[in-house]
């Protein structure tokens, strides 16, 4: 906890506060919601996971991917998608090359998506036989940015064909038609549609018909196929598959103006929705878009566990050593606060500091630890506090479960893959600017 923390979290005002918490702790005794113990050591599965970190002598925070996990994740994603749609792999989900060559491997899939510039120069330059569509649309200025590097340094991929710009508005495309003109450079364009996600998007017919004539005008920008992104759809009111229902409606609405405007089917572009969440939705029926996109579903944080991904497992993990076990538990500036806590609730009887913290990420071994929910957060050490059942030793592991993969993922150096009991491989991660080397 650092200074300005501190003085935040024991003011005067703050330590009244946190006396009344003990009164209303008190009161809530009287009705008998006292906790448990629920405290318990590490699972043979974690234990073998330390030895590994400790055979591979790591000492720092470390994000590690199971690959038996995630092959099992890739198997069961295959199922789902059957053969039915193409498959896109979300690289801000899995932000590694090495990681995204294993998954474009197990899954026979050669399609990217990409939601950054110095990402989508990365992959052109490591895996320059990939199919790209972009995830979001970039400013121009990232689009002019990535045709001076790839003249700058040449590669085998090529833009011209295996690179989709994503466009929102008629505004961002006839930015891109000038960026076009002034490079004279070819560029496939994917039109993002909203279809009730709100988040931007073609939501009128003129604007889609304003587009589509530029396009059908140019000689360098063409119509490469449409982004109709759903993730609402189980979330909002309404149910799944109405929602869907509706959603879909949406875009085959789209894809009819634009067959009738342009005298042609669209069938053989690049149609492309759903995501993690919802891609288990399409397991039936017919659907006007012909690519499903997933990436977090295959190393699955804590924000999916959602019915819908009931059948993927989680296959990733924080691990961070134990800087500091102390078999009690003290708040500073209140003395016997940390005890008081502790008679009430078991689980606050020992303290653990934790080599690095505040990262979007819940525990998950030993069972029973959580963070002293008055201590205040840190970067740097944070406080665990955990029950007499549990021995955890200086040095030790504690493991967590990211809520999250395209951010946490890129927060520890080299991801560290877990292969047979053993950590085999130290894989970068992606950065702004390209690899994150080891700390």
């Amino acid at each position: 906890m650092d200074s300005t923390t501190m003085a935040k979290q024991f003011s005067p005002k703050r330590r009244k506060i946190l006396l009344g918490g003990l009164a209303a702790g008190a009161a809530a005794a009287t009705w008998g919601v006292k906790p448990s113990d629920i405290g318990e050591n590490h699972s043979p599965y974690f234990v073998s996971l330390s030895q590994a970190l400790d055979n591979k002598k790591l000492a720092k925070p470390t994000l590690v991917v199971d690959k038996k996990k995630l092959l099992q994740n890739i198997s069961v994603l295959k199922q789902h998608i059957n053969n039915r749609f193409d498959y896109r792999i979300v690289v801000k989900s899995l932000p590694s090359i090495e990681l995204v060559k294993l998954v474009m491997e197990e899954s026979a899939s050669k399609k990217l998506m990409v939601f950054h510039q110095p990402f989508l120069s990365l992959v052109a330059t490591e895996i320059p036989h990939s199919d790209v569509l972009m995830g979001k649309p970039m400013p121009v200025t990232a689009a002019k940015t990535f045709y001076e590097l790839e003249k700058a340094t040449p590669t085998s991929f090529n833009s011209e064909k295996d690179l989709q710009w994503l466009i929102d508005s008629p505004q961002r495309l006839e930015q891109y038609l000038d960026l076009a003109n002034t490079l004279q450079q070819k560029m496939n364009i994917n039109i993002e549609l909203d279809v009730g996600f709100h988040r931007g998007g073609v939501n009128s017919d003129s604007d889609l018909l304003d587009m589509l004539h530029l396009l059908e005008k140019s000689e360098l920008l063409t119509f490469s196929g449409f982004m109709g992104y759903e993730p609402h759809i189980g979330v909002v009111p309404g149910g799944l598959f109405s929602n869907r229902d509706k959603a879909m409606d949406s875009y085959r609405r789209y894809i009819a103006l634009t067959e009738r405007t342009l005298g042609r089917s669209i069938q053989d572009l690049c149609l492309n929705s759903a995501g993690s969440p919802t891609y288990q939705a399409y397991d039936e029926g017919d659907f006007p878009h012909n690519e499903l996109s997933a990436g977090t579903c295959l190393v699955k944080p804590t924000h999916y566990d959602i019915p819908t991904l009931s059948d993927h497992i989680p296959a990733s993990y924080i691990a961070t050593p134990v800087l500091k076990s102390i078999d009690h538990t003290d708040i500073p500036g209140v003395d016997g606060l940390g005890d008081a806590m502790a008679m009430w609730d078991p689980n606050r009887a020992q303290t653990f500091f934790t080599y690095g913290g505040y990262w979007k990420a819940e525990p998950e071994s030993p069972k029973g630890i959580s963070l002293n929910p008055l201590y205040g957060r840190s970067t740097n050490q944070e406080m665990y506090n955990g029950s007499k059942a549990i021995s955890l030793k200086q040095d030790d592991w504690i493991f967590m479960r990211p809520t999250q993969s395209e951010f946490v993922f890129l927060q520890f150096g080299d991801i560290a893959l877990l292969d047979e009991g053993e950590i085999k491989h130290l894989w970068p991660v992606l950065s702004e600017t390209g690899f994150v080397q080891s700390a």
